[in-house]
């Protein structure tokens, strides 16, 4: 049975299509919902795409968090839902609370854009596990608002918990504390990011670099092995 997992559409989404599409390559069935759905459609996992939700009026993420879909999927993510949150996906999950902390605007003031190096930190989450720790890779980075903050307790625990799971290397693009540039909730099931992965799973397009892929055959294997 093929695995079936959702992409939120917001409005202001822009990634959607490139989600489904990395979805499908990956080997699972993309399946749309619409941010005023409180029904899920049965999937197995949901991943909340890029984009600027609602223009990102009052802060990023802060409107799409109170969106009819995002009351199911944080009841079902507290449950064990499997959830990927990319960009404004991380920003909404961090202000739903799903993950801790938060997304301040780039140190820089400037909006980036460019294929950014990263080091997996775990790979022992849903979304992560055909990565190794420790390796290194190239993804996709585009943002405004990227810089994660927390305070010291906070990323004291992400990193005595091993939760940080994306570290940027070379440069810290935006400010982010502890140069983290993405983190996963203490079961495993939630994993946010800044960088774009399913803008790096064909060779042909984007960055010609498939290192974006492992996210979504991860999570595949998550579902085909439960």
């Amino acid at each position: 049975m093929t695995a079936r997992i959702g992409v939120v559409t917001f409005p202001g989404s822009l990634d959607d299509r490139d989600t489904q599409r990395a979805i499908r390559v990956a080997g699972a069935e993309p399946v749309a919902l619409w941010h005023k759905d409180k029904d899920l459609k049965q999937v197995d996992a949901v991943v909340l795409c890029g984009g600027f939700s609602y223009g990102d009026y009052l802060r990023a993420g802060a409107i799409a968090r109170f969106s009819p879909v995002m009351d199911t999927v944080t009841d079902q993510a507290k449950a064990g839902l499997p959830v990927l949150g990319i960009c404004n996906g991380f920003q909404i999950l961090t202000e739903a609370h799903l993950l801790p902390g938060g997304m301040l605007g780039n140190d820089h003031l400037h909006f980036i854009c460019r294929d950014q190096k990263l080091r997996v930190e775990n790979a022992d989450t849903s979304w992560t596990s055909d990565y190794t720790a420790g390796q290194e890779i190239h993804i996709p980075l585009k943002n405004m608002d990227g810089r994660y903050v927390a305070d010291r307790r906070t990323l004291d625990e992400l990193e005595a918990e091993g939760r940080v799971a994306f570290r940027y290397l070379d440069m810290n693009p935006n400010g982010s504390l502890n140069d983290i540039a993405g983190i996963t909730n203490a079961a495993g099931n939630v994993v946010g990011l800044m960088p774009h992965p399913e803008h790096a799973v064909e060779s042909l397009i984007g960055t010609g670099r498939t290192d974006g892929l492992p996210f979504f055959t991860s999570i595949l294997k998550k579902l085909v092995n439960a």
